[in-house]
């Protein structure tokens, strides 16, 4: 999470605290709802079935459960449709760069002949 980057639309160094994140699943946790709560990034991530049923055996000492949009959480389609995209690319799926330069100069290759 601290890897986060917001670019700027003009001069100056990126944002390190973006105005909303949308993760899956994978990011469902307590310690990483905490973080952003902390640093004020409002999140829309959807919670676990085994968070949501450990959350019910314990009744009321479970507390409530986390904000969630599905409206927001319905965005994050346009993101994974451009990754399935981008995998379509042998090389990029399986990763045969060596360095981290030539894959990023590999990524943005393919996004130029996608969106072109």
């Amino acid at each position: 999470m601290d890897a986060i980057r917001v670019p700027r639309a003009g001069a100056g160094r990126p944002r390190t605290r973006p105005d909303h994140v949308i993760g899956d699943k994978g990011y469902s946790s307590k310690a990483i709802r905490t973080w952003l709560r902390r640093r004020g990034i409002r999140h829309t991530i959807p919670e676990r079935a085994d968070q949501v049923r450990n959350r019910a055996r314990k009744g009321s000492l479970g507390g409530r459960p986390p904000a969630f949009d599905k409206e927001i959480y319905k965005h994050r389609n346009v993101v994974e449709r451009c990754f399935n995209r981008l995998k379509q690319w042998r090389g990029i799926a399986t990763r045969y760069d060596k360095t981290a330069q030539s894959y990023k100069a590999a990524v943005t290759l393919a996004s130029l002949l996608m969106w072109a």
